[in-house]
């Protein structure tokens, strides 16, 4: 752990090194004799978050709060003392990292996603709180061995789900390639091992061909005097592993196992060594992409071209200037790292636009789940690119429609969006916008506002909060009063207590139909006329309803009586209950109750051919009692060959069994020049219907054997 000391000492400057020591000691005093699961002292745990927070080139006050990022949680050290000791800045970083405490939740998910909110909101006034975490989370994912098999499978999940995507929205690749190869390690360990023998075992042979292409690029660059560096990159096996998966591809079917990377000086030069590579070798149609003009959400920027060899070899070759690189590997935290790069320093608030825009929306959604699963499925999902008349490039989550773009330019003109022009054409509002789209927004002042539907409509979490937060401004106390009062007089018009037709099972289902998020919101929306009371109290009556037939079932039940066996049916009473000729359900098998017009309830096997297309409301729950009678009757039917004499051997096989049987008929297709025979035989016990079809299929000349 001292290790760590030594690279202050080379890093940092004279008063930060005195800072980061004095962190160094101060954390490791108040960690004394607390332990890892590893065994080692959990001091450990802080240096290494330290050392990988120093290798990103951050600052001293991020370095300081890396050593102290778990005493406040997990020791005496309270947050004055930090303050008194550090300062403010360095507390503020302390306090955004560590998780909450002293509240009670009703499950881990509730407790992570509520931990999780709040670092993203401290991460929203200082960027650093993230990166920390990021660090704190990679040295977990590297010491996770020593961990539970349940409680890697919960980590990983969560560190691929939430963690590895955060790290790549922030562009710092270096963590995210790492994370997610650890929680492939442990959430799929096999296909790990498999990746990681057989990529290894044709290192090699994968490296002699780099070494190819690297020296002819070399010669592409002296050729046309630009200097340039040039080297291969192992793709990662969580990319590998993805590739295979999505596209149903075996690791030998993908060739771009190593990418070379090529770092020239200036913009033009990447687009003049791209041609002069295509000249050489042919590109595969479309696998170029210029992330230089239309740079990735994480503002990563790179030329990238798959091409072919003459030998039918195929690899990806990336083309980026050194101040791209810099981006693409450091991400937010380059920053920190190159602080007197003016280019750093505009990309910096670029990268940080998303975040705002997040912390804009976060305040419409409900509870901590809600952020949460939004954030995956927006933040982390930016996928479409589209562009504005004016050529401006926009971001959006994948499947966005015109109303996710129109509130992305400003929330007034998603509001007042009346109409949409896609590459020039009108299209509908819930049309799914296509990377290069042309989006045009058509207002209009005089709209009042946005539609109800525009819910089910909207992709993104942004677009729906903003939608929502219109509704709660506009639809005020007034319009919740209205709308209650208007459904509480209809429900009793309708001779219902409205009351007792709302409740939480009734209220989730339909809020999953109309995209109501409280109860308020329903009421609102009645109020103010957006939706019409029929439309709701239709929809609670029916759960209602359905509900009680349930609780009907549950109460009342027939019982049939017979030679074979006792029946329950549930849900009926009083009916006459009968077995269906066309299956003769036996005990033992699956059966269910079919309700017919006028002759009350027929039971048949649950697997009968004449009840699959029957009305599901006319079927009811029945199963045997367990008072089994002394015998009861089944059909079978036997296809053996024409030279097979199936009497004797049934007839002999019944008698072992001690079966009587009690009807025959028999007859040859000539087409098939098979003999036919149809028995019906009464049996003794469920058991003794298979024993006599194994018997009998065991027989020579016996092609088949199968209950009717």
């Amino acid at each position: 752990m001292y290790e760590v000391l030594e690279t202050i000492q080379t890093t940092y400057s004279g008063k930060e090194a005195e800072i980061l020591t004095k962190a160094f000691y101060f954390a490791k005093e108040a960690h004394a004799n607390q332990k890892r699961a590893s065994g080692e002292e959990y001091f450990t745990h802080p240096c290494a978050v330290a050392q990988i927070l120093i290798e990103l080139g951050m600052d001293c006050s991020t370095i300081a709060a890396a050593f102290l990022h778990d005493t406040i949680e997990d020791t005496y050290v309270s947050e004055g003392d930090i303050k008194k000791e550090f300062g403010e800045e360095i507390l503020q970083l302390v306090q955004g990292v560590t998780k909450l405490e002293k509240i009670e939740f009703k499950s881990h998910e509730e407790e992570q996603a509520e931990n999780f909110k709040k670092i993203f909101v401290s991460m929203a006034k200082d960027i650093r709180v993230i990166i920390i975490k990021l660090a704190d989370r990679l040295h977990n994912m590297r010491s996770l061995n020593f961990l539970s098999s349940e409680r890697q499978q919960r980590i990983s999940k969560e560190t691929l789900d939430i963690y590895a995507p955060l790290a790549g929205r922030l562009g710092i690749s270096q963590i995210k390639c790492e994370l997610e190869d650890l929680c492939l390690k442990y959430l799929d360990p096999e296909a790990y091992e498999f990746l990681a023998t057989n990529i290894n075992s044709k290192l090699a042979e994968r490296r002699k061909f780099v070494d190819f292409v690297i020296k002819e690029i070399q010669e592409i660059l002296a050729e046309s005097n630009l200097q340039g560096e040039v080297f291969g990159r192992p793709k990662h096996f969580y990319s590998i592993y993805k590739k295979m998966k999505n596209q149903g591809k075996t690791l030998d079917q993908i060739y771009d196992l190593t990418a070379v990377r090529v770092i020239v000086n200036e913009i033009d030069e990447c687009y003049e060594l791209l041609g002069k590579i295509h000249k050489k070798w042919k590109p595969i149609p479309g696998r170029i992409k210029d992330y230089i003009a239309m740079p990735k959400p994480n503002m990563y920027q790179s030329l990238h071209t798959t091409v072919v060899t003459d030998f039918g070899q195929t690899f990806e070759i990336q083309i980026r200037t050194k101040e791209m690189h810099r981006m693409a590997e450091y991400g937010i935290a380059a920053h920190w790292k190159y602080k007197e790069n003016k280019t750093v320093e505009d990309n910096f608030d670029t990268r940080l636009s998303w975040i705002r825009e997040v912390m804009e929306w976060q305040g419409g959604v409900k509870d901590s789940k809600e952020f949460l699963e939004s954030l995956k499925g927006d933040v982390y999902s930016s996928e479409v690119l589209v562009f504005t008349p004016k050529g401006e490039v926009k971001s959006l989550v994948k499947d966005a429609t015109p109303i996710d773009f129109a509130y992305s330019v400003h929330t007034e003109v998603g509001h007042h969006c009346v109409g949409a022009k896609v590459n020039g054409k009108m299209v509908p509002l819930n049309t799914v916008l296509q990377t290069g789209d042309v989006v045009d927004i058509i207002t209009s002042k005089t709209s009042k506002g946005p539609s109800w539907d525009w819910l089910k409509i909207a992709k993104s979490a942004g677009s729906k909060n903003k939608i929502r937060q219109f509704f709660r401004r506009e639809m005020h106390d007034e319009n919740i009063k209205i709308g209650k009062s208007m459904l509480e007089a209809e429900a009793r018009n309708k001779g219902y207590n409205f009351g007792e037709l709302l409740n939480p099972v009734s209220f989730e289902r339909i809020q999953n139909k109309m995209s109501f998020s409280t109860p308020e919101e329903m009421y609102m929306a009645v109020g103010g006329g957006i939706v019409t009371v029929n439309q709701v109290l239709v929809k609670l009556i029916d759960v209602a309803r359905k509900e009680t037939a349930k609780d009907d079932n549950r109460k009342f039940v027939s019982t049939h009586h017979s030679s074979t066996g006792d029946v329950i049916v549930k849900g009926v009473e009083g009916l006459l209950i009968r077995f269906a000729g066309c299956c003769n359900p036996v005990p033992g098998d699956k059966i269910i109750g079919f309700i017919s017009r006028g002759r009350g309830v027929t039971v048949h096997r649950a697997d009968c051919p004449n009840m699959k297309n029957e009305t599901p409301d006319r079927i009811v729950e029945a199963v045997w009692s367990g008072k089994v009678g002394s015998d009861y009757i089944v059909s079978i039917e036997i296809h053996a060959e024409e030279s097979a004499s199936v009497l004797q051997v049934v007839s002999g096989i019944c008698a072992q069994l001690n079966l009587f049987i009690t009807s025959v008929n028999g007859r040859i297709d000539t087409k098939l020049r098979i003999s036919i025979v149809d028995m019906t035989i009464r049996l003794n016990t469920a058991g003794d219907l298979d024993t006599l079809i194994k018997k009998i299929s065991a027989e020579k000349g016996i092609i088949e054997v199968f209950r009717v």
